[in-house]
C-alpha cells in the first residue's frame, strides 16, 4: 500500500502555527561557518543548529546563492562553543562513477545518519529548485539521500567532502536510488564570496539553447555529427553582441520545425559541444564583465566570431 506523505511538523506559539522544517549542513573552516543548501533555510524566522551532542545555538545566514542552492551560516554565539573541526574537502574533478559515496544527513528528522552507496554518473545539469538556471556538473549517487539530508555532505571513502546533497527524483518523496550533490569545486569557488559579500554573481551570455541533436542537424542540413548549442532565445549581451536565435515554425498539417538560429561551436579558446560545456565554462572560468569571444555556426553555414561582454545573471 502506497505510505501518505507525512505533513510537517506544527509547532503551537501564541496562538499562532508554525511550521518547523530541518536540513542539514557541515563546517568549512573553523570559524564557524556552515555550509548548507539555500532551499533549507530560504524564508526561515528562525535557525537552530544542533550538534551530534545535543548542544543547540541560534544561527543567522551569512550569504546565499539559489542559483548554486548553497548558503552559508554562521552561529550567533560561537564564542561559547569549542571550535569546530576544518571539515576536509576533496576535489570533486576527480570523482568517476562506481567510486564510493557515502551521506550524512537528517532523513526524515533521524538526525545523524549515514548511508552509502556508489556514485551513479558525473557531469549532469540540473536546474535549481529555486531558480531559472541550471547547475552544472552535478554528482549523481545511489546514496539513499531522503528529505532532511538536503544541505549534509557527500563523502567520498576518505570521508573528504565531495559534493553537497542537494535533490532527489521520487515520485513517493523519499529515495529512489537518484539523488544530487552540488560539486565540492562549486562550493569551494561560491563560499568564500557568500562568506564575503553575501551574494555570488555569475557571468550571463543572456542565451536559451538546446544541444544539437542528429535530428536537428538533419533539418539545417548539416552532418549528423554536428555537435554544438543551437540558440533558441537570445536576450542581454547575447542579443547585443549580435547573436540570433532560432523560430519554430508549424506547417499547415501541424508538423513543427526550427528555422535558423546560431550553432555556439567555441568560446574563446574552448569547444563547445553541448549546453552543459557552455555553462560549465562561464560557471567557472567567467565573471561579469569579462569579455568572450564566441566562436558560431551561422544558418547560411558560414562561421562567425563574435565578440560579447558578459553581463551579471539578471534577477529573478
Amino acid at each position: 500500500e502506497p505510505k501518505k506523505k507525512k505533513p510537517k511538523k506544527q509547532i503551537p506559539d501564541d496562538n499562532k502555527v508554525v511550521a518547523a522544517a530541518s536540513g542539514s549542513g557541515f563546517f568549512v573552516s573553523n570559524t564557524g561557518h556552515i555550509v548548507t543548501n539555500h532551499h533549507v533555510v530560504n524564508g526561515a524566522d528562525e535557525l537552530i543548529v544542533v550538534f551530534a551532542n545535543g548542544e543547540q545555538f541560534e544561527a543567522g545566514i551569512i550569504g546565499s546563492d539559489p542559483d548554486s542552492d548553497l548558503a552559508v551560516l554562521g552561529l550567533i554565539n560561537n564564542n561559547v562553543m569549542p571550535t569546530p573541526p576544518n571539515t576536509p574537502l576533496g576535489d570533486s574533478s576527480e570523482v568517476k562513477p562506481g567510486q564510493m559515496a557515502i551521506a550524512i544527513g537528517s532523513p526524515f528528522g533521524q538526525d545523524f545518519t549515514i548511508t552509502s552507496g556508489i556514485i551513479s554518473a558525473i557531469g549532469r545539469t540540473i536546474k535549481s529548485g529555486n531558480s531559472q538556471f541550471s547547475i552544472p556538473r552535478v554528482i549523481q549517487t545511489d546514496a539513499p539521500i531522503n528529505p532532511g539530508n538536503s544541505g549534509g555532505p557527500l563523502l567520498n571513502k576518505n570521508g573528504d567532502v565531495i559534493g553537497v546533497n542537494t535533490q532527489i527524483i521520487s515520485e513517493s518523496g523519499s529515495s529512489s536510488g537518484v539523488g544530487f550533490a552540488v560539486p565540492i569545486n562549486t562550493a569551494k569557488r561560491v563560499i568564500p564570496e557568500l562568506i564575503t559579500n553575501g551574494v555570488y554573481h555569475y557571468a550571463w551570455l543572456g542565451i536559451r539553447g538546446t544541444n544539437m541533436t542528429p535530428a536537428i542537424a538533419k533539418e539545417f542540413e548539416l552532418p549528423r555529427s554536428t555537435k554544438g548549442t543551437l540558440v533558441l532565445d537570445v536576450g542581454g549581451p547575447a542579443e547585443l553582441a549580435g547573436i540570433r536565435g532560432s523560430e519554430l515554425i508549424q506547417d499547415p498539417s501541424g508538423q513543427e520545425s526550427i528555422i535558423g538560429g546560431d550553432i555556439i561551436i567555441g568560446i574563446d579558446d574552448v569547444t563547445i559541444n553541448s549546453i552543459e560545456d557552455l555553462l560549465t565554462y562561464l560557471a567557472d572560468h567567467k565573471r561579469p564583465g569579462d569579455i568572450s569571444f564566441v566562436h558560431l555556426l551561422r544558418s547560411d553555414y558560414s562561421k562567425k566570431t563574435l565578440k560579447v561582454t558578459l553581463q551579471k545573471r539578471p534577477a529573478p
